[in-house]
């Protein structure tokens, strides 16, 4: 199969840059990359059409995507009135397969080709949409969310029969498996510990959200006796290279420098910040500390499904405080490249051969190509309806009606 247009590929540092010419596919891999004028006969693509690698998103969570739009509410309210009720029905695992299937069908139409994902406290459940998206054959990190406390009793279950059942679950195809502590609010010390031995011994990656908003780290707080919310996750073991802590926003000087001390990675989520009203996170400020940082979607509490408005979302953000923003080539490598390598995943994100078939053909619409800055105008110009054709591992998962 070749794949030929504008061709999305790796720039100088966190850049992208644009060039002519073809990708080639064959089975699942990208075999070859060439930037040339002369296209020959084309499968996919043609003159106009942006050739890109598919979007990878650091954080959403699967049971949630029915709950976008519920406004008004505080985070903890907000979980309670909205949020939990919905994770409830996940008893179900015939409604948790269900559901995966249209979330996943949503995240093709939309370009998002991986993900790291929360599931619910529930096992079978978990299992079954572990399954449907191996069964698709999607890059992913899925864990089964873990509480035994701070939750309706439907979704708390004992620390041990927690890590028994996190323990059991068997990464599949291209899907790996998250230690997944929802946050230190709903886990006692002995359940978080645990979590930490498990990540320790199997050698997963850990998913848990940090410092979100001031009323929950009013009640970090509380619950361990003043202890700072990011030592709370350092003392069970739960910080390194391989975890990625949600938001964020409320840190210390003290809590940045943990974290860029154990290479810990903090999941951006400008759109769901905004969304929950939950303040405004400095970005900047964490890199300049030495923080690595990647970007979520966070749907539902983020009520955006595409990548490419929260990577605009991201630049907004560091303008709206003041902050030297990141640049459009820089939003779209993060939605890309950069996400793929903050979560070791290089077999995706970027157009090189040897690379998994993870791709996109958008035609754009509006005029773009003779602009002084494509990307910009690619990226503030963004329309769904652009999205023509998502690959996942070289088959098509996505056509566009008109297609």
């Amino acid at each position: 199969m070749i794949l030929g247009g504008t061709l999305m590929l790796p720039g100088r540092g966190s850049a992208v840059r644009l060039a002519r010419g073809t990708v080639e596919v064959k089975g699942s891999k990208i075999v070859a990359v060439c930037e040339t004028d002369e296209w020959g006969t084309l499968d996919l693509g043609g003159e106009g059409c942006l050739i890109c690698p598919g979007f990878i998103d650091t954080h959403l969570h699967l049971p949630q995507f029915d709950s976008i739009g519920i406004d008004g509410l505080e985070l903890l309210e907000w979980l309670d009135r909205v949020i939990f009720p919905a994770e409830v029905r996940w008893e179900d695992p015939d409604y948790a397969g269900a559901m995966t299937e249209r979330v996943l069908d949503q995240l093709a139409a939309f370009g998002t080709t991986s993900f790291a994902a929360y599931a619910t406290v529930h096992h079978e459940a978990t299992k079954r949409s572990l399954e449907v998206i191996a069964g698709r054959g999607l890059r992913a990190m899925v864990g089964q969310v873990l509480m035994d406390r701070h939750a309706p009793a439907e979704l708390v279950r004992p620390a041990r029969q927690l890590i028994t059942e996190a323990a059991a679950l068997v990464p599949s195809g291209r899907v790996e498996v998250a230690v997944t502590p929802r946050f230190a609010v709903s886990c006692t010390p002995e359940l978080l510990a645990a979590c930490g031995d498990l990540a320790q011994k199997t050698g997963w990656a850990v998913q848990t959200h940090l410092a979100e908003t001031r009323p929950e780290c009013r009640l970090i707080d509380e619950l361990f006796d003043g202890t700072a919310y990011t030592a709370v996750y350092e003392q069970a073991g739960l910080l390194g290279p391989r975890s990625l802590l949600a938001h964020g926003i409320w840190l210390s000087e003290h809590e940045r420098s943990l974290l860029a001390k154990t290479q810990s990675i903090i999941a951006h989520c400008p759109t769901a910040n905004l969304f929950l009203e939950a303040g405004s996170h400095d970005r900047a400020l964490l890199r300049q500390s030495g923080v690595r940082v990647s970007l979520g979607s966070d749907v539902a509490g983020g009520p955006d499904r595409s990548m490419v408005r929260v990577g605009r979302a991201m630049i907004e953000t560091a303008k709206n405080r003041g902050a030297p923003p990141p640049l459009p080539a820089e939003a779209w490598w993060q939605i890309t490249q950069g996400n793929a390598e903050i979560l070791g995943w290089k077999e995706v994100g970027s157009l090189y051969a040897g690379t998994e078939a993870d791709l996109l053909v958008i035609r754009p619409t509006a005029g773009w190509t003779d602009s002084p800055d494509p990307l910009g105008a690619l990226l503030y110009g963004w329309d769904d309806r652009w999205l023509v054709k998502t690959l996942v591992d070289g088959q098509v998962v996505y056509a566009a009606a008109a297609e």
